[in-house]
């Protein structure tokens, strides 16, 4: 075992290496970024400003866009500090700030797209009993079990975290701060820990998964026994594809991270695979549900046509 010192701060070792590529990383990021803001920021003010978009589904996309705002920002700031300065130090309270907020809003993200899989379904299944039971308070309900489950979810990992003692480097080998990269660095017996990440986190994100497939494959199987017609199928499931490739994006990342066991040669696999969930699902997730959504597109062009028509009187007067 090495000495142990009091570990004040930690450095990142970020995406790359190469001096040469970080302007170019920088830029890319910078700009995932901003359409992160812009994309999702849209629908939580389509969603806030429309009242026909008041319904259940348009309350969890709200959520949903809200969550991938903070999601990204945990990570994507710090990381783009980084790729412009030679000091890529952060702080231990940071660091465990940093995990604690990336697993309470990844976790929470896990939970509510099973909520949002389980809306279609009460929508699909029981259209004339749908809104009595997605009604207000059961929507508030599930969003609150989903943000308070994963904040408890994630205070369990960012103290047992923090309790540990670090004495083998500061050199995190990841671009923020995250469990399995920081327990290579303790000198403490870290077996608790890696279950408590494997069984816990695999649970709370497979078993949100599977609960997904099973509000799908329940929505398949009612559609083919009660209507058995294809069409019906076809137009049911259409209004579901946009969630199912956000779960898919979704899911399949996470699930390769954590589920894994922790090593050495996996470090630089889980850092690529962070970029997905970390930075690229937030920015596909507005794109895929406008794109693939007639309610937002026509909320949209409305809110514009208002705001231009607004415009266009101020100017005349």
């Amino acid at each position: 075992m090495g000495n142990i010192t009091t570990v004040t701060e930690f450095l990142l070792l970020g995406l790359t290496s190469v001096r040469d590529l970080q302007p170019f990383f920088f830029v890319i990021f910078l700009i995932i970024y901003l359409i992160n803001l812009v994309g999702n920021g849209a629908i939580l003010l389509i969603v806030i400003l429309e009242p026909r978009l008041h319904s259940p589904m348009y309350f969890f996309l709200g959520n949903l866009s809200c969550l991938d705002i903070c999601y990204s920002s945990v990570t994507l700031p710090k990381v783009l500090i980084n790729l412009l300065s030679t000091q890529k130090a952060i702080s231990f309270l940071g660091c465990i700030t940093q995990l604690h907020f990336f697993h309470f809003l990844g976790s929470t993200e896990a939970i509510l797209l099973a909520v949002m899989a389980f809306d279609r379904f009460a929508a699909i299944c029981y259209p004339l009993r749908y809104m009595i039971i997605m009604n207000s308070q059961a929507c508030i309900l599930l969003a609150a079990v989903a943000w308070f489950t994963s904040f408890f979810y994630a205070l369990m990992h960012s103290i047992m975290t923090a309790h540990l003692d670090f004495c083998h480097s500061q050199k995190v080998n990841h671009f923020f701060c995250d469990v399995k990269p920081l327990l290579e660095l303790a000198c403490n017996d870290t077996l608790l820990n890696q279950w408590l990440l494997s069984i816990v986190t695999g649970s709370i994100s497979m078993g949100a998964f599977f609960l997904t497939l099973l509000s799908y494959f329940y929505i398949i199987g009612f559609l083919l026994f009660k209507h058995r017609s294809c069409s019906v199928l076809h137009k049911a499931m259409s209004t579901c594809a946009s969630h199912f490739m956000v779960v898919c994006l979704f899911y399949g990342p996470v699930g390769f991270t954590y589920i894994r066991p922790a090593s050495a040669s996996s470090m630089a696999q889980d850092r690529m695979v962070a970029i997905i969930y970390s930075a690229v699902t937030p920015v596909l997730n507005p794109l895929i549900y406008t794109l693939k959504n007639k309610e937002v597109m026509l909320a949209l062009k409305k809110i514009y046509m208002r705001k231009f028509v607004f415009k266009g009187i101020q100017q005349h007067h």
